[in-house]
């Protein structure tokens, strides 16, 4: 007889990924008490700033919260002064936005342990184990990759229409540090070229600055002059987009829309889309629930986004092109570091050993390729379902049933933990499916193939449903919302 077992996971998903460490009970916070402090590197001549800006006003306005923001609070002490004056403030949750304010705002959580700090980009929470003080990211890499596919489709098309030889297919990519972040972003966007444009060389030069529109100009100028042939960036301001534009060189931007100012040379600019991770915490806050110690944004939640492609300087066919590996990345098809799409030191990796507990020493504890590929799932995610799930494998169950509507979005990583010889049951489409059969028994099943309207029900606010329907259903093409107390039926 077959072992059968129910999947219900106490985890609160939310189209992310959470971890289960414990932290302490807070009362929830009335809207209208509610206080959110911002930190910001630079302000909003930086692309890099202005796009953590805008989710904040956007997050903030939507939930109708006040907020404060700190404008040009540099990587040192003045960033926990900034934090210190925004918790005396009355804040009761606290962003900031640059990798190198960690340490003050760690130094601001543990004097301030009444107010939640929110570190973006950061990597200690999970070491650090303050229940006020988190960490949040996004897969940005699969948006650079993205990005290259538009690149290589444009070196592909000056190729066709002989302005450049295969050989001379060369980008050059201007970087602010040669930090790990920078590596993968333009080693992710150079792999995306690759996948359409199989002859593209890159060449990388590093400004020393995340913002200096003088140094990140003349990189860019530098590299046109040494034959590239595209330009792309790591790096702030207008200063690579700008020298695009002066010498007539095709450019991918970074953290968004530059086509205003280079509208002749302009292609596409991926970002991430921080309003999703904003307004989680802030609700968060509000409920008096957890916020997750490390939450990762990806393509599904709406954090990993692309600007409106230019057509006028697009090649045909670029749209078409990233929807597909769009598509593929989504499914888990298509990942970004499959090691047998480059090598290293001339050959193929097989292992790699990375620093996951950010120990002083940098000892390298964790494997990173998985399955021939760097394993670009959250690792965070991977330890809450083995936990979770460790039991049910142990008993060697062989059915089990995805029983929440966000369970789906996890069922290639819940698949690979619990094996092939396990079937895993998507409770949202055998649902359709008994529907259907019993609509048919009834003579009630409508036919038409296409003509008839949409109404969908949900549980929860619908605020984000237009955004997230496409990743449940596919084919959502819009139709009214309405919540209902499930808790009456």
């Amino acid at each position: 007889m077959k072992k059968f077992a129910s999947l219900l996971l106490a985890l609160v998903m939310c189209l992310c990924c959470l971890t289960t460490a414990a932290l302490a009970e807070r009362a929830p916070v009335a809207k209208d008490d509610l206080k959110i402090g911002f930190i910001f590197l630079h302000d909003e001549n930086s692309t890099y700033d202005l796009n953590f800006i805008t989710a904040a006003k956007a997050a903030c306005e939507k939930l109708g919260i006040a907020y404060e923001t700190k404008t040009n609070i540099p990587e040192g002490q003045e960033c926990y002064d900034a934090a210190a004056e925004l918790a005396d403030a009355g804040c009761d949750i606290i962003f900031a936005d640059s990798f190198g304010h960690e340490s003050y705002m760690i130094q601001a959580a543990l004097e301030f342990p009444e107010v939640e700090f929110c570190h973006a980009t950061g990597t200690k929470a999970h070491t650090e184990n303050l229940p006020n003080y988190h960490n949040a990211f996004a897969t940005i890499y699969e948006g650079r990759y993205l990005a290259g596919v538009a690149a290589g489709m444009k070196l592909n098309e000056m190729i066709d229409a002989g302005t450049i030889t295969a050989d001379q297919a060369k980008i050059g990519y201007v970087g602010a540090y040669p930090y790990a972040e920078v590596k993968s972003g333009y080693t992710s966007f150079f792999l995306g070229a690759r996948s359409v444009c199989p002859s593209a060389t890159m060449e990388v030069t590093f400004t020393g600055s995340w913002y200096d529109e003088t140094l990140e100009k003349e990189g860019a100028e530098k590299l046109i002059q040494g034959g590239c042939k595209l330009i792309s960036q790591h790096a702030d301001s207008l200063g690579a987009p700008t020298a695009c534009e002066n010498a007539g060189v095709p450019n991918v931007s970074y953290n968004g829309s530059t086509q205003a100012a280079c509208p002749n040379t302009y292609i596409i600019s991926s970002r991430i889309n921080w309003a999703p991770y904003y307004e989680y915490a802030i609700k968060a806050v509000m409920d008096g629930t957890e916020i997750a110690t490390d939450w990762t944004g990806t393509l599904a939640t709406g954090s990993v986004v692309l600007t409106d492609l230019n057509t006028t300087v697009a090649a045909e066919g670029t749209a078409e092109a990233i929807a597909a590996a769009t598509e593929k990345l989504e499914k888990g098809e298509l990942h970004v570091f499959d090691c047998s799409t480059f090598t290293v030191k001339g050959e193929t990796l097989t292992s790699s050993m990375a620093d996951v507990d950010t120990d002083p020493e940098f000892k390298k504890d964790t494997e990173v390729v998985e399955n021939g590929y760097f394993n670009d799932g959250n690792p965070v995610t991977k330890l809450i379902i083995a936990e979770y799930l460790q039991e049910l494998k142990d008993a060697g169950v062989d059915t089990l049933i995805l029983g929440c509507t966000h369970y789906p979005l996890l069922k290639k990583m819940i698949g690979d933990f619990m094996g092939d010889e396990v079937h895993l049951v998507d409770s949202g489409k055998v649902t359709a499916q008994a529907a259907a059969a019993a609509l048919d028994d009834l003579g009630l099943l409508n036919g038409k193939k296409a003509g008839g309207t949409a109404r969908y029900f949900v549980s929860d606010t619908p605020d984000n449903f237009d955004e997230l329907a496409h990743t449940f259903l596919g084919e959502y093409a819009g139709g009214t919302v309405e919540r209902i107390a499930i808790e009456t039926y």
